[in-house]
């Protein structure tokens, strides 16, 4: 807030009314500040087949503030490792900490001693020792490097990589452009947990006011009581926002102008990669379309939209042809939209394009809390829960018997659909026998739906094109086209008010045994998503199929983002033998124990 004491003080200290914008201008959000002429500068890269990276403290500037970093090679983000298919590959890698390290190869298809996961794949890199990874390089596409030690990745330790291809490149460009997206708090990544810990909604502050309901924004009052009721709040869209975050383009924020040249007529391709802790953005360059021709490092067949959204972990290639002779803006907006990462693309260094307002946050829906599809046509009877009835979705039938923990003003814990045989209560575990009873579950969704034909959070109603899962479609034939031997279901489970995260209801720490698989077995995974909150998921040492209605040319990918109260079904073969990381890529999420170990075994017989 700026009081008038501050707003007097700036006036006479600046003498004028351009520099009173100017000495006010850090009061400012981060995409509003003026900005530079424009930082054209490229990424450091490093490429061949031996490699030194050495993890060491350092400061970075965002914005013109230092703030403290965990860099490699001196730089955040860490230097862009560029690699050819078909060779193999020795990167030493050196920790200058005091405390433990390490780097993981996001998407790439490596021994499992190599991965880079401490307690799972390898010891760890100890404080000023250096380890050695060396694998073969077996694709190409766009990837990135992390750290998987505590919450270094959040403080800098991230860097993309770029595998060319064995031969020539199908996919045709004039220039390229790595585009590395992250989120960056000068506060201390272990102080955002605690305070996590203490106030799961801490750095919410687009809360519903009573000022917006009497303007009539948002929810109406009788939507507010029932929420309230059940202790969910719809504008719990992020867990760490804006309010602490400045959002990053290549080390860049909004204010510094990170600038990516064209020429007017070229095919520009640009390599994103979502780098960030917490953040799931919505990408756009307002005049221009994006055309995808590559998802986690796979090609898939172009599609032309007008905006995606790229969950934490996931990459996407897309080729812009600007035609005329002028800047335009790079748009990464915050999911929910308290912030953005902006940058420009433009043929001269220097060149500025408007950058447009942040739109209207988004709220949570009845669909984000798994109670399916609230846009279909209304039901009566025994199929109209008293919940859905107090919003008027549909007509109840006379008055039925509420279970023992149904509440009278409507909440959902407990209630329960006679003639339906459907329960509708927001933590009946006979929805999901699987997972374990325990405080880790605040909620289980009653009618969780596939959700990979929907646009993003937030996205469904913004009037342009917007890229969904089941737009994609491989170019090559999928490499393993078996039905699956097996079916599993595991569910992503959380409460917010204990900030407590896990799979089926255990966290990390609780889990006895891994999740078993045998060499080569095909198994059909279905992620079911019991929170009010996205969830990106990644599994190690493999791709994965989506089960979206393409047949042998399903998209590949390594990362998928579970919509809130949404399930994503996907086939994978066990083809790497090992030990391998499963987990949701939220850093938070992680570290808080939504992470399991799957195992690959060799079969009887059969060598390792």
């Amino acid at each position: 807030m700026i009081d008038r004491r501050t707003l007097l003080r700036g006036a006479a200290l600046a003498g004028g009314g351009a520099a009173l914008t100017a000495g006010l201008s850090a009061w400012f959000p981060a995409w509003a500040q003026p900005v530079s002429a424009g930082i054209a500068a490229t990424l450091p890269t490093v490429a061949g087949t031996d490699i030194s990276l050495r993890i060491a403290h350092q400061m970075m500037t965002v914005d013109g503030r230092q703030s403290h970093a965990i860099g490699i090679n001196g730089t955040v983000p860490a230097p862009l490792v560029r690699l050819k298919e078909g060779t193999t590959v020795r990167l030493s890698v050196t920790n200058d900490l005091d405390e433990d390290s390490s780097i993981h190869w996001h998407g790439l298809l490596v021994p499992f001693q190599m991965d880079g996961v401490p307690g799972v794949s390898f010891p760890g890199i100890k404080p000023h020792s250096t380890f050695v990874y060396e694998f073969p390089v077996r694709q190409s596409g766009t990837y990135w490097y992390h750290s998987h030690s505590g919450l270094q990745e959040q403080i800098g330790h991230y860097g993309p990589i770029v595998i060319d291809p064995a031969g020539v490149d199908p996919i045709r460009s004039d220039r390229e452009h790595v585009i590395v997206l992250s989120d960056h708090s000068p506060l201390h990544p272990h102080m955002i947990f605690k305070k996590l810990k203490q106030q799961g909604g801490y750095f919410n502050y687009q809360k519903q006011t009573l000022v917006d309901l009497i303007k009539g924004e948002d929810q109406p009052l009788k939507d507010r009581l029932i929420w309230g009721g059940m202790r969910m709040d719809p504008t719990d869209i992020s867990d760490v926002t804006g309010a602490t975050y400045s959002y990053l383009i290549n080390g860049h924020g909004p204010h510094d102008n990170w600038t990516a040249l064209f020429r007017p007529g070229e095919r520009v391709r640009l390599r994103f990669v979502n780098a960030s802790a917490m953040t799931t953005f919505n990408i756009r360059i307002p005049g221009l379309r994006l055309t995808i021709v590559q998802a986690d490092g796979q090609p898939v067949r172009p599609v032309t939209v007008d905006e995606f959204q790229i969950a934490i972990a996931e990459t996407y290639d897309v080729i812009v042809e600007p035609v005329e002779d002028r800047a335009y803006t790079l748009v990464g907006e915050a999911i929910d939209r308290s912030g953005m990462a902006r940058a420009t693309l433009a043929p001269r260094e220097g060149m500025i394009a408007e950058v447009p307002p942040l739109r209207k946050r988004p709220l949570a829906t009845m669909k984000d809390m798994g109670m399916g599809d609230m846009g279909a046509a209304p039901v009566g009877g025994a199929d109209c829960p008293p919940e859905h009835a107090a919003m008027g979705h549909c007509t109840p039938a006379p008055a039925v018997p509420m279970d023992q923990g149904a509440t009278a003003a409507g909440g959902m814990a407990g209630m329960n659909h006679g003639a339906s045989g459907m329960s509708h209560s927001m933590r009946d575990f006979s929805n999901a026998p699987t997972v374990r009873k325990s405080p880790t579950v605040q909620t289980i969704s009653p009618m969780p739906i596939d959700r990979t034909g929907e646009p993003g959070q937030g996205l469904q109603d913004v009037g342009h094109k917007v890229l969904v899962y089941r737009d994609l479609m491989a170019i090559d034939r999928n490499p393993d086209v078996r039905a699956p031997d097996r079916a599993m279901e595991i569910h992503l489970t959380g409460n917010m008010e204990r900030y407590m995260w896990a799979f089926d209801g255990e966290k990390l720490s609780e889990v006895k045994d891994p999740i078993p698989f045998l060499e080569n077995e095909r198994v059909r995974v279905t992620l079911v998503n019991d929170t009010m909150m996205g969830h990106p998921i990644h599994l190690h040492g493999h791709f994965f199929e989506l089960v979206i209605g393409h047949g042998d040319h399903a998209p590949r990918k390594h990362t998928v983002q579970v919509q809130p109260g949404g399930k994503v079904t996907f086939d994978v073969t066990a083809d790497a033998v090992g030990d391998w990381a499963f987990h949701c890529h939220m850093l938070y999420h992680m570290h808080a124990g939504m992470m399991q170990v799957v195992t690959v075994r060799p079969r009887l017989g059969e060598a390792a």
